[in-house]
């Protein structure tokens, strides 16, 4: 699977992708977020991503989409209906970030960020060896089957879970090139393994390996790399699939209060607490999990 390379940090900045994301039909946006765009929409046939999922369709903005696209992103159907993954593919750079790429996931974002059918994002690498992954209001898992030094373990750090393979290799390595991490991992590392770490961390630059990630708390589950190179792929679906038949406006207001929760007091949070959980008591979604408890079935959520 994948890595990414030290590249042009301001482009992750200036195009948002750290920015805190809301379900557009439970609550109002806040702030700035991706500009608005629109996604030329191809279906395809492609090779099963592992047993159980019949197809998947592929999208990517305009002239970009196909296999050559920098950015590929799979809509699984099946048992697997719900999980999209974004695949990223510049093996020409070995997936450094560019203008282009973080344009390209501008958009890709903007277009799912609000789409109710979408339970979970996982984001990989289609490049064997080299990693890249943005926030999302529903859960997102970063796939670490490879390498992920500098700006790709900091986009991996903006994800709500990291699922990485033993011989995944990660660290914010910056400053051997005399610069220090600028997508955020200054600030997201602390808060995942605690300060005193995340310094020594930054500061030595040292390199991971996956078991060495899962022992400090940086990824929150590691797994044997098989010999297709994508153990840590197909534990990432295996874990989206416990999300999918949960109520996704609750999943995605329970990712919010936490994620606004955490940085501010225990007073203020619960308050952010009690503010989300007003919003899913007019859902069509709770009445229907209320009925399926009573009549002892299988709730089936719309996300209304």
């Amino acid at each position: 699977m994948a890595a990414l390379t030290i590249f042009s940090r301001s482009y992750l900045s200036s195009q948002g992708l750290g920015v805190w994301f809301i379900p557009c039909s439970v609550v109002r946006c806040f702030g700035a977020g991706i500009r608005s765009a629109v996604l030329s929409r191809h279906a395809v046939k492609a090779a099963v991503p592992f047993p159980g999922a019949k197809s998947f369709s592929e999208s990517a903005p305009g002239s970009a989409a196909g296999p050559g696209a920098e950015l590929r992103v799979h809509h699984l159907e099946a048992e697997l209906a719900g999980i999209v993954v974004f695949g990223i593919n510049r093996p020409q750079s070995k997936n450094a970030i560019s203008k282009n790429l973080v344009e390209m996931m501008s958009k890709a974002i903007n277009e799912i960020r609000c789409d109710k059918n979408v339970r979970t994002v996982v984001l990989r690498s289609e490049v064997p060896g080299i990693f890249c992954a943005g926030n999302l209001p529903m859960p997102t898992i970063a796939v670490l089957d490879g390498a992920a030094l500098g700006g790709g373990l900091e986009m991996a750090l903006a994800c709500d879970i990291r699922v990485a393979a033993t011989s995944a290799k990660m660290g914010l390595v910056e400053t051997k090139l005399a610069i220090i991490p600028g997508a955020g991992g200054t600030q997201r590392l602390p808060r995942i393994i605690g300060v005193s770490l995340a310094k020594e961390l930054i500061f030595s630059g040292r390199v991971l390996d996956g078991t060495e990630a899962k022992a400090i708390g940086l990824v929150s589950h590691v797994v044997e790399q098989n010999e297709a190179g994508d153990a840590a792929y197909l534990r990432a679906l295996s874990l989206a699939r416990e999300f999918i038949p949960q109520g996704p406006i609750a999943v995605r207001l329970a990712k919010l209060a936490i994620n606004r929760g955490i940085e501010v007091d225990l007073k203020t949070g619960l308050a952010i607490e009690e503010a989300c959980y007003a919003q899913v008591i007019p859902t069509k979604d709770r009445i229907e999990g209320l009925n399926a408890f009573r009549e002892k079935r299988l709730p089936q959520y719309t996300g209304e």
